[in-house]
C-alpha cells in the first residue's frame, strides 16, 4: 500500500489513482528540485516542490484528461486574470512526457489553512465565507474581457451548456455523444428519465431569467481548499483553474454556495445558512447581482452541479474505470437536483431569495 493517500468520494482516505510525483520526476521537468508537500486531491498528482530555495506547485494529468492544449485554455484565463491584478498564481510551464502532462505554477502566497480538508468541507468561520465571496465577486471583475470560446470536450470541466439552451434535452443528448465515455458509463443508467422528471422542472424555473445572464468565463470550483489565506482572515490567492470555464458570473455564485455551504458529506446534507449569507453579502459588497442575476440564483442553485456530475461519471467509468465511483457520480447528478426540492433544499433557495433581493448587508 503507498504511504500516500488521497481523499475519496466520502469521507475515509483512499489509495490514490496516480503514482504521487517524485523528486526525480519533478527535476526531470523543473530542474534540481525536492517534493516537499504532495497533495490529497484525488483527480491528479500535484505536490509543492523547492528549487533554490524557491516553492512551486507542480501538477501531473494523465493525457487522457489534459494535453497541452487543454491546459492552455485555462492558463490563457489565468494570464489574463494576472494582468488586471487578480490574485492567482503565475503559470510557469507546461510540457508532456510519454502519456503525463504537466504543469509548473508559483506556489501562491498567503497561508493554506485548507489543504488537508476534504474539498466539500465548509469555512471555518462566516468572516472566512464573507471574505470567499469578496474575492470572488473580484475574479469576476478581473475576468471581464477574456473572450475566449468555450474549452474543447475533455474530463472534469466544469461547463454551463445544457441547461443554459432553449431545449435542454436536445443539447444533453448532443453533450453525452460528443463524449463516448460518458455515454458507456450512462448505459447502465435511467438517465434520460431521470433527467426529465428530477432536473427538467428545474429548467423550466431557470429558463425566463437566462436571457439576463452574460458569458463569462469563471473559476467554477471556488471552495475553502482552492484559496491561500492572510493571516487577518482575507483571501491571498486563489488556485486550481482546472474546471474553470465560459459559463456566467451567478453560475459560479451558485457553485461556492453548493459547494461550501451545504454538508454534502455529513449525515442529513446540514445547510451553514450563516455562511451562506456571509458569502453571498461579501460577492455583493464588491459586485452587487443584477435584477436578473438575483432572480437566477435561486433558479441555477439546484443545477449547477449538473455539467460537472456528468463529466466525473465520464472520468470515472473510462479513465479510471471504477463502476462505484461512476454510481456515485450518477447519484451525485439526480440526487443533488433532488435535495433541492426537499425541506432544507427549500429553505436555502428561500436564503438567496431573499438575500439576493435585499442586495449587500
Amino acid at each position: 500500500m503507498s504511504s500516500h493517500l488521497a481523499h475519496g468520494l466520502g469521507t475515509d482516505p483512499v489509495e490514490p489513482d496516480w503514482p504521487p510525483l517524485t523528486d526525480t520526476e519533478v527535476t526531470d521537468i523543473v530542474g534540481p528540485a525536492r517534493v516537499v508537500w504532495r497533495s490529497p486531491r484525488p483527480l491528479s498528482a500535484a505536490a509543492v516542490v523547492e528549487r533554490s530555495n524557491r516553492r512551486l506547485f507542480v501538477k501531473r494529468h494523465h493525457t487522457s484528461v489534459r494535453t497541452t492544449e487543454g491546459l492552455a485554455e485555462e492558463h490563457a484565463f489565468l494570464r489574463h486574470l494576472r494582468l488586471r491584478g487578480a490574485p492567482v498564481v503565475e503559470v510557469l510551464d507546461a510540457a508532456t512526457r510519454g502519456e503525463w502532462t504537466y504543469e509548473v505554477h508559483s506556489a501562491g502566497v498567503g497561508t493554506d489553512l485548507y489543504r488537508d480538508a476534504l474539498s466539500w468541507s465548509p469555512f471555518r468561520s462566516p468572516a472566512h465565507a464573507r471574505a470567499a465571496g469578496e474575492a470572488l465577486a473580484r475574479l469576476h471583475l478581473a475576468a471581464e474581457g477574456f473572450d475566449a470560446p468555450r474549452r474543447q470536450v475533455q474530463p472534469l470541466v466544469a461547463s454551463f451548456t445544457v441547461f443554459a439552451s432553449d431545449d435542454p434535452l436536445a443539447e444533453l443528448e448532443r453533450y453525452v455523444e460528443e463524449r463516448p465515455q460518458l455515454a458507456k458509463g450512462l448505459a447502465e443508467f435511467p438517465w434520460r428519465e431521470d433527467t426529465r422528471r428530477a432536473l427538467l422542472p428545474l429548467y423550466e424555473e431557470l429558463a425566463p431569467h437566462l436571457p439576463g445572464l452574460t458569458p463569462l468565463w469563471t473559476h467554477n470550483d471556488w471552495h475553502a481548499s482552492n484559496l491561500l489565506w492572510n493571516e487577518d482572515g482575507s483571501v491571498a490567492t486563489a488556485l486550481d483553474f482546472g474546471m474553470s470555464d465560459r459559463t456566467t458570473a451567478v453560475h459560479d455564485l451558485a457553485t461556492a454556495i453548493e459547494r461550501n455551504t451545504v454538508q454534502w458529506l455529513q449525515p442529513g446534507f446540514p445547510v451553514r445558512e450563516e455562511d451562506a449569507l456571509a458569502l453571498l453579502d461579501g460577492y455583493q459588497s464588491g459586485r452587487p447581482l443584477s435584477p436578473a442575476e438575483s432572480k437566477a440564483l435561486p433558479a441555477l442553485l439546484p443545477l449547477v452541479h449538473a455539467e460537472f456530475a456528468l463529466s466525473e461519471l465520464g472520468y470515472f467509468h473510462g479513465v479510471t474505470r471504477s463502476a462505484e465511483n461512476t454510481r456515485l457520480a450518477y447519484e451525485y447528478y439526480v440526487g443533488h437536483a433532488e435535495w433541492f426540492a426537499g425541506e432544507s433544499g427549500w429553505r436555502l433557495l428561500d436564503l438567496c431569495r431573499a438575500s439576493g433581493a435585499a442586495g449587500p448587508g
